[in-house]
């Protein structure tokens, strides 16, 4: 009996040594769409990236928008799951403690996917479930701003600031350290509450 490992060997070595190969095509592709866009990466290219056939990628995914679509997930699912348990606090201790883990949501993950949002294929169907968690999520962000007297918009601004680190990321090679940014950040949330 053979003990040899199922499937096609790998063109090089991998670039997660302890991922799963689903968990490796999600990171080669996160690099991909961040670094060069979302419309100049292939499946191709991300299952080169990761160093598979590009039909072993097609195993873990129908199409490159179901990868896309898992990837923008993950930048809000963490998020809505935390807003959940915060039910105990005040709205203001709420709101401190979830604009906090949404940016370290934001700025922790490896590759600055949050750049994607504005994509016009973001509308499209097969990103329906971002649209509504992010949505969802939106709309925690006016709940606990109303929730201690201000207005809704007060929610939209909150929203917005802590999306900022998106394109803070993006353009400013030094960035403080994440702990920072969710302080000062947080903090400028609860003045908007002012």
């Amino acid at each position: 009996m053979s003990s040899a490992p199922v499937g096609r060997p790998r063109s090089g070595a991998r670039r997660l040594p302890s991922a799963t190969a689903r968990e490796e095509i999600l990171d080669a592709a996160a690099e991909l769409f961040a670094q060069r866009g979302y419309a100049a990466t292939s499946t191709r290219l991300i299952a080169e990236r990761v160093g598979i056939r590009q039909a072993s990628l097609y195993y873990h995914f129908a199409t490159k928008e179901q990868i896309l679509a898992e990837l923008l997930e993950a930048t809000v699912r963490p998020s809505l799951t935390y807003a959940e348990s915060l039910s105990e606090l005040t709205p203001a201790a709420a709101l401190h403690a979830l604009v906090r883990y949404d940016v370290g949501v934001l700025l922790g993950a490896r590759w600055n996917i949050g750049i994607l949002y504005a994509l016009p294929e973001i509308a499209s169907e097969p990103f329906a479930r971002f649209r509504r968690e992010r949505a969802e999520l939106r709309a925690v962000y006016r709940s606990l701003t109303t929730a201690v007297g201000c207005s809704e918009i007060t929610g939209e601004l909150v929203f917005g600031l802590v999306e900022s680190v998106i394109g803070m990321r993006r353009d400013i090679p030094s960035l403080p350290p994440t702990e920072v940014l969710q302080g000062a950040v947080a903090a400028a949330a609860l003045r908007l509450l002012a």
